[in-house]
């Protein structure tokens, strides 16, 4: 996460899309959409009326701040929220951004799973009066290349519309004061079978049996356009202006991303509801399918990996005069990502490269300290990275083991017959190839065989 790349004149992490460009702190020229994206920060701790009330169920997990006689705080349960606040007191009505940084769930963690109480996401977003589906397509076609880029394996990307969703729970007879938490119910078919997801419906939160069994005939559907058109025909969802309006945006979106060359990894899945009452319009979620270990250990199963989607209303509720700015993002679950990444090369066991350091100063005898010192410093003002053991006298041996523990591709070793001769031996040390260079020569040789790694 930390290596850069230029693109574009401006710089931009790994895990960001070229698109989402930022070369600058500052918050934009207000009522503009800066054609490369701005990295917006937010604070950690915010007021706790700002946080609750706009995760449903999930507003259980907020850190709450003991009070100490002062204003009560919480830690930002997410990006997105906070990213609303700083549009309404901006007054900011068009910017595309993205931040990475901590956000805090009062959680019960999962290490291997790679659920944590504390952890890194990575937001896009896009806010602004825009036609109907580009933006929310674009956000689609940026987990696709994340994914796809970082060759995680086989995934897909389900998508659905809370407008559809309470549609479906309106024809379904569920009473409106309902809406939220059944939502939150049928949000847990991703790890519980209907059976049991019905079961807390009916037992825990007081839906009828009827109500519950026709829920269940609509969220266990998935597909794509032909199951769009076919629910478009359907005799109770057809009548129903919500749904009949989330489904004719879904068609649009579909037919965008079908340009896009994507659609293979999409599934509209009317199963998928993101608890978050924040949501107005389409959300998505990206999960990775579990694959078989060729090792016979347990698949890695970490859930999504990537969730997001459209919400229009909350900008309104933290501007004095309820203007609305309609916005739509995506979080990438950066933690969640390196679980799967770290567990599958520990089942490869593949050695993996645990620093960004070009080259270890070593010295193949004794009372040369002030060699390596001379020749390190000489390295770091020519901008190489490189390091040395912290010991007077290391043997040569364990100066070499140590770069093959931490992937250090080259080892320079000054010896009394090397400083006679005015070479520095430097060895190759995944192939134990070992070559004299001159002094003067160093630098650029260093250079051209690290950019070969």
């Amino acid at each position: 996460m930390e290596r850069r790349t230029q693109v574009r004149g401006g710089w931009r992490g790994d895990m960001c899309n070229a698109r989402f460009v930022g070369t600058e702190l500052c918050a934009p020229s207000r009522g503009t959409l800066h054609p490369r994206a701005t990295p917006v920060t937010s604070p950690f701790a915010l007021l706790q009326e700002i946080l609750v009330g706009k995760y449903g169920e999930g507003s259980k997990l907020i850190y709450e701040l003991q009070d100490q006689g002062g204003e009560l705080l919480a830690l930002r349960y997410d990006l997105t929220v906070p990213f609303a606040r700083y549009l309404a007191m901006n007054k900011i009505t068009n910017i595309k951004r993205y931040h990475i940084a901590k956000v805090y769930r009062r959680d019960n963690p999962a290490m291997t799973r790679g659920r944590y109480r504390e952890f890194y996401q990575c937001d896009f977003d896009i806010a602004g009066q825009f036609d109907p589906m580009i933006p929310d397509a674009e956000c689609l076609k940026i987990v696709h290349e994340i994914l796809s880029d970082l060759q995680l394996g086989d995934f897909v990307i389900k998508v659905n519309d809370r407008r559809i969703l309470d549609g479906m729970f309106a024809v379904c007879g569920v009473p409106d004061s309902k809406f939220r938490t059944i939502c939150s119910s049928v949000d847990k078919l991703d790890k519980m079978p209907w059976e049991e997801v019905r079961s807390e419906m009916v037992g825990e939160k007081g839906l009828s049996p009827e109500a519950a069994d026709r829920i269940g005939e609509y969220v266990q559907l998935h597909g794509g356009l032909d199951l769009i058109e076919r629910l478009l025909q359907d005799p109770k969802l057809s009548q129903n202006k919500l749904a009949k309006e989330g489904l004719g945006d879904m068609k649009l979106l579909f037919e965008y991303l079908t340009l896009f060359g994507i659609t293979g990894k999409i599934s509209f899945d009317l199963s998928l509801a993101r608890g978050l009452d924040y949501y107005t319009g389409v959300i998505f979620e990206a999960v990775l399918l579990q694959q078989d270990n060729e090792h016979g250990e347990e698949p890695v199963g970490v859930g999504s990996v990537a969730g997001g989607g459209r919400y229009d209303g909350l900008v309104g509720m933290f501007d004095p005069k309820g203007r609305k700015v309609p916005c739509v993002g995506v979080s990438i679950g950066i933690e969640r990502i390196f679980s799967i990444l770290e567990q599958r090369l520990e089942a490869s066991e593949e050695k993996v490269r645990t620093t960004e350091t070009q080259v270890l100063v070593a010295s193949a005898q004794k009372k040369l300290l002030e060699e390596r010192l001379k020749l390190i410093s000489e390295l770091w003002d020519a901008g190489i990275k490189a390091e040395m053991l912290y010991k007077k006298n290391p043997k040569l041996l364990n100066q070499l083991q140590y770069c093959e523990d931490t992937g250090i591709p080259l080892v320079a070793i000054v010896g009394e017959q090397e400083l006679k001769d005015g070479v520095v031996k430097l060895r190759i040390v995944a192939t134990r190839e070992e070559v004299n260079v001159r002094r003067e020569s160093l630098v650029e040789e260093i250079r051209i065989r690290t950019s070969q790694c």
